[in-house]
C-alpha cells in the first residue's frame, strides 16, 4: 500500500490555492485512481487528524481542500484509517516513561507519533520540527519523513 502520512501543518499552509509545482504534484498523485491498479494512493488518517483537517479546511469545496480529498479518498477506499483502539494501545505499550522524556513534540500530537508507526510505508510529510525528530529517533522504526513531498519517495 503506499500510504503517507501528510500533517496538518503542511495542509494548512500549502494546499491552499495557490499550491507550489511540488504540492501540485503531490495533489495529482493523492487524486490519479485506477481502480484496477495496486499503486494507487492511500493517505493514512486517524480521528484525530481528520478533526484536525476539518478544523483547518476553512469548508472550501475545490480539489485542493484537504476535506474533498479526503472524502474522494474515502468514497474509493484508500484512506489507510488508524482506528483510535489500535493508537491508544500502541501508546500504551511503547511510550514507556523512558521514551516520553525525550520526546519532543507535544503531548497532543503523539497520536500523531502511533499513527505514523501504525502505517503501512511509515511515510510521513510535516513542518514540525519536534514531530519529525521523535519520528526520525523513535526507537525500533525506520521513518521517512520530510518537510517538503519532492524529498519524500511517495510516488
Amino acid at each position: 500500500m503506499k500510504d503517507l502520512f501528510i500533517d496538518n501543518s503542511c495542509v494548512v499552509q500549502n494546499f491552499a490555492n495557490p499550491a507550489d509545482e511540488d504540492y501540485k504534484a503531490l495533489i495529482k498523485w493523492l487524486l490519479d485512481y485506477d481502480e484496477d491498479s495496486l499503486n494507487n494512493a492511500h493517505l493514512v488518517v486517524s480521528n484525530k487528524l481528520l478533526n484536525e483537517y476539518n478544523r483547518s479546511s476553512g469548508g472550501g469545496s475545490s480539489m485542493q481542500n484537504i476535506t474533498t480529498i479526503v472524502a474522494i479518498l474515502q468514497r474509493q477506499g484508500r484512506l489507510n484509517k488508524i482506528e483510535n483502539k489500535d493508537i491508544k494501545a500502541f501508546i500504551k505499550k511503547h511510550f514507556t516513561n523512558k521514551i516520553k522524556k525525550k520526546l519532543q513534540s507535544n503531548a497532543a500530537d503523539h497520536p500523531h507519533i502511533a499513527t505514523i508507526l501504525l502505517s503501512e510505508r511509515k511515510m510521513a510529510l510535516t513542518e514540525d520540527v519536534g514531530l519529525w525528530n521523535d519520528l526520525l529517533n523513535f526507537p525500533g522504526y525506520e521513518v521517512q519523513v520530510h518537510n517538503r513531498p519532492e524529498k519524500l519517495p511517495y510516488r
